[in-house]
């Protein structure tokens, strides 16, 4: 198991007559990765190393996200999720895959719990890492993004923002490098990227938070469906507050959780170890 190691470069493949990229490495059972809003396979890079000695592990772009083009119509959870399932379609070449266990950080969790709901038969078990859906508390950034003059000024790609994105991220300083900058800007610099980023938070809250409809209808659906599912947290997360984790424990009490301490939003990069055997030890 190297962390290190240079993984195969991400692979292209047609969802809808639009390339969708994605990354594929190991062999075993598969397990899907999806990554938050305005983000990328990338965040994923650590854990395919760490994952693909026992699993199949594929990351995607999000449909109009990192190098995945952007849908014809608008970009809400409900068209994601769907999205999501059609990809899986697509890469199931041999019609071999079977159900997925689905791993989705921030958006990326709230995406992996609407495919279940949709598509029960693609989904196994559940890993939600700071998960969109458990509460409406949301930093004033994201509240801000989807009015619709504010957000188009905040969504410009500049290194003060990109800066300011990746700050809030993460506890440990040494993760906001020069070269996630470099990436942050690059990636809201694509074509349809900010077009994406404001219509899923347009989708998903109000300048007030999160809204409350659509996680109520989305939570009872998975907790009906009694699906294997852990959610993770980072303490200090300035994006999904870490109080959120106790309404997942309300909402479902049959979940495995567990609280990171000193971590921010993103526990599978700046505690990449120890989530990579959380999740290995929740799929034995």
């Amino acid at each position: 198991m190297n962390a290190n190691r240079v993984l195969a470069a991400p692979q292209t493949v047609t969802v809808d007559g639009r390339p969708a990229r994605y990354r594929d490495t190991g062999t075993g059972s598969p397990v899907l990765l999806l990554h938050g809003i305005g983000r990328s396979l990338a965040d994923w890079d650590v854990q395919h190393r760490l994952l693909d000695t026992s699993h199949r592990v594929i990351s995607v772009d999000l449909a109009g996200f990192g190098g995945s083009a952007a849908l014809s119509g608008r970009h809400t959870l409900d068209a994601l999720a769907a999205w999501v399932s059609r990809f899986l379609d697509a890469v199931d070449t041999r019609g071999d895959l079977g159900a997925v266990d689905v791993v989705g950080n921030s958006l990326g969790g709230a995406v992996a719990m609407r495919l279940s709901v949709l598509r029960p038969d693609q989904v196994r078990r559940l890993v939600l890492i700071n998960s969109a859906g458990f509460g409406a508390t949301v930093a004033p950034a994201l509240r801000l993004i989807a009015l619709p003059v504010v957000g188009r000024v905040l969504l410009r790609p500049t290194p003060k923002a990109a800066y300011q994105t990746e700050r809030a991220l993460f506890v440990d300083r040494s993760f906001v490098s020069r070269e996630r900058m470099a990436a942050s800007v690059a990636r809201g610099s694509q074509r349809g990227a900010m077009r994406a980023f404001r219509e899923v938070a347009h989708d998903l809250g109000t300048f007030r938070g999160i809204r409350p409809g659509w996680r109520s209808r989305l939570l009872a659906g998975i907790a009906a469906a009694g699906k294997p599912v852990m959610v993770l947290w980072g303490d200090s997360d300035l994006i999904l507050p870490a109080g959120h984790l106790a309404e997942a424990r309300r909402l479902l009490p049959g979940a495995t959780t567990h609280l990171f301490e000193q971590t921010g939003h993103m526990p599978h990069l700046e505690r990449a170890g120890e989530t990579a055997e959380l999740i290995r030890e929740f799929l034995r």
